[in-house]
């Protein structure tokens, strides 16, 4: 195990992926193309960005060697769906709650794979959705890449509204040196009240304190906030518990269909994944940043699809 000593931080959970296999107690995985939306009564079809691949726990998908996990995405068809792959998270199929965090700094350190279509995330959902449906309860998004841009990094937060009016902001970080995603980097967020910070390879790529949550909906859907007594209070919604996710999407609205060049099969490779505890706690929420009105002039909205 390498060092676990955090300056400032104390380690309360982690996977070393050190065991003969995945350790049930920590992860379970999302099955299938799709989800049924029981606010909207329907089955939404490829997780609802059009994706390709068909989840499964399958050794095929998800294999543990070198004291590593192996998030496995492959060219095969399966149940309609032409591609194979694997979504471990925090949270178990049935509701159970295997791990969740309010605040601290979350670490994952992975060899990312990359290629037209293909679209591997390390990213963090709530728990429970208290301010709504996706987006209006939030989403922290670790790690992602457009497939066919190997040098870079994604570090995102959703927010705002129920589907469709959800809010997003990104900011892209340039791995320095000629480094690919395919290397070894870790990726982290530190998580207080009010405040949201991404690093890569312990460099922070951004700050973020303006996001803002509403939960009235206008015929099952979200609406756009037009005044402050339209917003939860702050710092909504990260001021509940969210759980881990890492998987392999192929295909959908992001990163467009794979092509000849892209390599199956596709490997999210995680050597470890840590949290950590602030010592000595959390203080009282930040200010809210500017920009954080959805109504007001240059406000921060959506920076990409």
């Amino acid at each position: 195990m390498q060092d676990t000593q955090r300056s400032g931080w104390t380690l309360v959970w982690n996977d070393e992926f050190d065991g003969p296999a995945i350790d049930r107690s920590k992860w379970d995985f999302d099955l299938g193309n799709g989800f049924y939306d029981y606010r909207l009564h329907e089955w939404v079809p490829g997780w609802g960005n059009e994706e390709l691949q068909y989840y499964t726990g399958d050794e095929e998908n998800v294999q543990l060697r070198d004291s590593c996990v192996f998030i496995r995405a492959v060219k095969a068809p399966l149940h309609g769906c032409g591609y194979t792959s694997a979504r471990l998270k925090t949270k178990a199929r049935d509701g159970r709650l295997l791990f969740g965090k309010l605040y601290g700094r979350i670490e994952v350190r992975a060899r990312v794979p990359w290629g037209k279509g293909l679209w591997p995330a390390i990213w963090m959902l709530p728990v429970d959705d208290k301010y709504g449906g996706w987006a209006a309860s939030g989403e922290i998004d670790l790690m992602e890449i457009v497939g066919e841009e190997p040098h870079e990094v994604l570090n995102s937060l959703h927010f705002g509204s129920s589907y469709p009016r959800r809010s997003l902001i990104t900011t892209t970080h340039r791995l320095p040196g000629g480094s690919r995603v395919s290397d070894w980097h870790t990726y982290s967020v530190e998580w207080e009240p009010g405040e949201v910070r991404f690093f890569v390879d312990h460099v922070q790529t951004c700050t973020y304190r303006h996001w803002w949550s509403c939960s009235r909906l206008e015929a099952g859907q979200g609406v756009q906030a037009t005044a402050e007594t339209d917003l939860n209070p702050w710092p909504a919604p990260f001021d509940q518990p969210f759980y881990l996710l890492m998987n392999v999407a192929v295909g959908g609205n992001f990163p467009g269909h794979p092509n000849a060049q892209t390599q199956f099969p596709a490997e999210l490779v995680i050597d470890w994944v840590r949290v950590y505890d602030k010592a000595g706690g959390y203080g009282a929420a930040a200010p809210r940043g500017p920009g954080a009105m959805p109504w007001e002039p240059g406000h921060v909205d959506e920076r990409r699809q």
